[in-house]
Formats: structure tokens, C-alpha cells, sequence
């Protein structure tokens, strides 16, 4: 089915045409806005088949499931994508202003297309080894973006970045490995069903815990989030701000897939172990975030804060949880991505991302202290911003389920973001300037700004809506039976079972 691989073939094509057509800025940058519109309207499409709880399936080569090469897409899969369609022409169009000619040269918007590619292939497979292969593709690009420009520092938190990625490559594709040799396929779906008759808790258990690992250190869960406030604060905003919306967010997209479509049957196990992950992820974000003074950096420490958030939401396991969990994600891609991209506007008009040497920005420029208060307080959880309906969801289903430690963390984790988003306020806006007050902003690279702030606002203001998609998405997830129909026909499950 064609509208399952265009999401693909889209970002491809764009990354492809930017490599071999002139490096020009109004060219390429035009070329990226092009490709990103047009996987939007793509995912827009992909969504509205999918929209009234269908879930779409097409294999490639002639090869029937479980034997070809999968594309399936549910609610959770299509919203990924159109999210992903959103933010990467966003940070085309802050490209604009952000990404110098000597990267465009080196060849940005191709790596940012094939990122973009690896993303939205990892949410539509619908086969463990390819979810790999689209991981790997990701990783690949990112190591490019990461490094691209040559600076010392960049390759400095490159390296640390490479490294563990590359253990927990290894440690995915042993996972799989193992997984393979207890069921003797890698579809989803065909896996989903056979691994029901391993008699083995043990082995399943530890299976289970190589892709905790492995996803754990791509979504930066505690203790394994050493390597993202040492990268994510280097490269330049535009990728800062992409890979804080996305990159994560695909790791926890692979375990809430997988634990809720193949580790069914243990559940107390991941469960327990979810529970002290979320604790922990959520609390040492936060205080790490709290004694920083760069802007950048304290923003990396609450993307591991609110990590927490969602694996809090999976501990809990029920369809308000996970509809809390993926009301979170769709809020944090949006708030976050925007604040790393109003750091670099406020680096651009102050001369640094230090909160010691910077100031004045509320009497410079009142239209962007309002743009930077919408996200950062939404991301606090004020009320009636989108992050309040996220945290207040969240909160409310670990009181219904007595997750009190979840509960307790989740509050405290919210007292400290507000501090540290009334710090940035205070030291950024409020105070003045300890050299010279700003000149104020009238650039065009707020216009991306505005836009992701408007969804928030709109997201908070009208949070039923979003909510209505992601009950959907959270029953479908808990339903795993609707996706295993999806992929294997009923002549398939005879002949596999015979």
C-alpha cells in the first residue's frame, strides 16, 4: 500500500535531491520545506485512513507475512509520523536562520531527510530485525549531524554519544538474536503469538531485559543517561532542537511497542521494573537540571526528566495511563523542541546560552518572552497548558492505582521543572543585561517558534481532542490481537501452527 511507504520514500527522495542539487542556502533550504510539506500531508492522509481505529498492513517482494518485509500502521504509528512530518519542517524552516553554509555544503538537509527516514520507517515496521535497520539508519545520521562543522567540543560530546549507542546497538541486536532463537521468527506479529507458548519465564525475563537495556540507553532512562547532556547542548540549535523532540522519543516508542504487542505474558516483571526506572529517571533529571546554568544543558536534563513521565505511564500499564503516557509524548515533542529553538534566539540576541552572562530580554523583546513563556511553563505543568492535562492524567492514574512513589516523584519532578523554567525566566528576562541591554528581536526565525506555540496553546485549550486520539491509540496498544489480525491472515495462523 502505497500511503504506508511514502512516509518513507519521501524523506528519502528529499535527502537524495539535496545531496546531488546546489548548495545554495535558498535552494536547499526550499527543497527541505518542500520534502517536509509534503511528508506532513502525507502522514495528514496515512492518519486519516487509520483515524477510525484500522490498522493497516502491507508487505513488500511478493513475500507474504511473516515471511516479507512489514509496514503496518495503527493510530500510534500514524500520529508518530505526523508529528515527525511537523517538527522536521519546523527545523527546516529554522534551518533558515541557524545552520551555516559551510554545513549545507557538508550536506545538513540530506542527513536531516535521512533521519527523518529512519524515524518514520522505525514506527511504521512491523519486523523486529528492520526496526533495527531504521534504528541504525537514525544512529548513522545522527553521528553526521552530531559532527558536522568539525568543532572540537561537538566531536568531543559526539564521542560519548557514539559509544553508547553503539553498546546499545549491540545489545538490541543480541536481544533480537535471543527472541529469534525462542520463536524462530522476527515479526512482530508471528512473535506476538508464538512466544505464548515458551514455557520459560526466566529466558523471556532476560530477553525482556537486553531490550529494556538497549532502548533504555536510546531513550536516556536512569541510569543510562550519562551520554545526552554531554551531546545534545553542542551541535547547532536546529539539531539540538530535533533530536530533543524525536530521537528519545522513538526509544520509548520500540518499548511501549514491544511490551505491549510481545511481553504480554510477564508483566509483573517489566512492570516492576518500569516503576523504579520512571522513579529514578524522573528525580535525577530534574536535580541535574537544577544546578545548571546553561540553558541548553538544563533543557537536556529535563529531556531525561520527563522520560520518567512516560516510563511512568507504562509502569502503570492501563489504558488511562497510556493514554496519559502518549498525551505526554505528543506535549513534550512540541514544548521542548520549541524551548531549544527560542535558546538559540535568545543566544543569537545576547551573545551567549550562559544564564550568568546573559539578560534583559523582557524589556528587548516582550513578543519573545511570551513565546518562551508558553512552552516552558507548559512543560512545568501550568494550568491550562498542554503539559498540565499530561502530568494531571499521569498523576491521577498512578492515585487510582496506588503508585504512590510514582505519584511522589511525579510531584516533586514537577516542583523542580517550575524551578528551573522560573530560573531561566528570572535570569534571562528579568534581570538586566550584565554588559549591555539587547537589541530587540524583530527576526523571522520566530515564526517557527510561534507556530509550535500555537499547537501548545491549542493543545491545552482544547485537550479533548487530542485525548480522543490518544484513548484510541492506548486501547488499540492494550488490544494486540487487532494488530496481530492486521498482519497474518487466519490461513496464515493455521498453516504456521500445523
Amino acid at each position: 500500500m502505497i500511503s504506508l511507504t511514502l512516509p518513507v520514500l519521501i524523506p528519502l527522495t528529499t535527502g537524495l535531491l539535496s545531496y546531488v542539487t546546489p548548495k545554495t542556502r535558498p535552494w536547499q533550504i526550499c527543497l527541505s520545506l518542500a520534502g517536509s510539506l509534503g511528508l506532513l500531508l502525507q502522514s495528514l492522509y496515512l492518519f486519516s485512513q487509520v483515524a477510525d481505529g484500522t490498522i493497516l498492513s502491507t508487505t513488500f517482494g511478493g513475500w507474504t507475512a511473516p515471511f516479507g518485509i512489514v509496514f503496518v500502521a495503527d493510530i500510534l504509528s500514524a500520529t508518530l509520523v505526523v508529528v515527525t512530518g511537523l517538527m522536521v519542517f519546523v527545523a527546516s524552516l529554522y534551518a533558515y536562520f541557524d545552520i551555516d553554509q559551510k554545513r549545507l555544503d557538508y550536506g545538513f538537509i540530506s542527513f536531516l531527510h535521512f533521519m527523518t527516514c529512519g524515524i518514520c520507517g522505525a514506527f511504521l515496521t512491523g519486523d523486529l530485525f528492520n526496526l533495527y535497520v531504521w534504528f541504525e539508519v537514525m544512529l548513522i545520521t545522527s553521528f553526521a549531524l552530531l559532527s558536522l562543522g568539525s568543532d572540537k567540543y561537538q566531536l568531543y560530546g559526539c564521542l560519548k554519544y557514539i559509544s553508547l549507542n553503539l553498546i546499545a546497538t549491540v545489545l538490541f541486536l543480541s536481544a533480537i538474536g535471543m527472541l529469534y532463537g525462542v520463536t524462530g521468527t522476527l515479526n512482530m506479529a508471528h512473535t506476538a503469538r508464538r512466544i505464548q507458548a515458551v514455557n520459560d519465564p526466566f529466558i523471556i525475563d532476560m530477553i525482556s531485559i537486553f531490550f529494556i537495556v538497549a532502548f533504555g540507553i536510546k531513550s536516556a532512562i536512569f541510569p543510562l543517561f550519562f551520554w545526552l547532556p554531554a551531546s545534545y547542548h553542542l551541535p547547532p540549535v536546529t539539531v539540538s532542537a530535533f533530536f530533543a523532540g524525536m530521537m528519545t522519543k522513538v526509544g520509548v516508542y520500540a518499548l511501549l511497542r514491544i511490551f505491549t504487542l510481545i511481553f504480554t505474558t510477564h508483566l509483573d516483571f517489566s512492570n516492576s521494573l518500569f516503576v523504579g526506572i520512571a522513579g529514578f529517571t524522573m528525580v535525577s533529571g530534574v536535580l541535574g537540571a537544577s544546578v545548571q546554568f546553561n540553558i541548553r544543558r538544563i533543557l537536556s536534563f529535563h529531556i531525561i526528566s520527563q522520560i520518567g513521565y512516560m516510563i511512568m505511564g507504562m509502569a502503570i500499564f492501563t489504558v488511562n495511563s497510556l493514554s496519559a503516557l502518549l498525551f505526554f509524548l505528543f506535549h513534550n515533542i512540541i514544548a521542548k523542541s520549541n524551548l531549544f529553538f527560542i535558546s538559540g534566539i535568545i543566544a543569537r540576541a545576547t551573545g551567549s546560552f550562559s544564564l550568568k552572562k546573559i539578560g534583559g530580554l523582557y524589556r528587548a523583546s516582550p513578543g519573545m518572552s511570551i513565546l518562551f513563556f508558553i512552552p516552558a511553563f507548559s512543560l512545568a505543568g501550568f494550568p491550562f497548558l498542554s503539559g498540565f492535562w499530561a502530568k494531571f492524567s499521569l498523576i491521577k492514574s498512578g492515585i487510582d492505582t496506588q503508585h504512590w512513589w510514582l505519584v511522589g516523584a511525579a510531584l516533586f519532578t514537577g516542583l523542580f521543572t517550575l524551578f528551573s523554567m522560573t530560573k531561566i525566566w528570572s535570569q534571562a528576562f528579568w534581570k538586566p543585561h550584565p554588559v549591555s541591554p539587547p537589541q530587540p528581536h524583530v527576526g523571522w526565525d520566530v515564526l517557527p517558534c510561534t507556530l509550535l506555540a500555537v499547537i501548545t496553546l491549542i493543545m491545552g485549550l482544547f485537550p479533548q481532542y487530542l485525548f480522543r486520539i490518544t484513548d484510541q491509540a492506548a486501547l488499540q496498544l492494550l488490544q494486540p490481537q487487532r494488530y496481530i489480525k492486521a498482519v497474518l491472515s487466519e490461513g496464515t495462523y493455521q498453516d504456521l501452527q500445523r
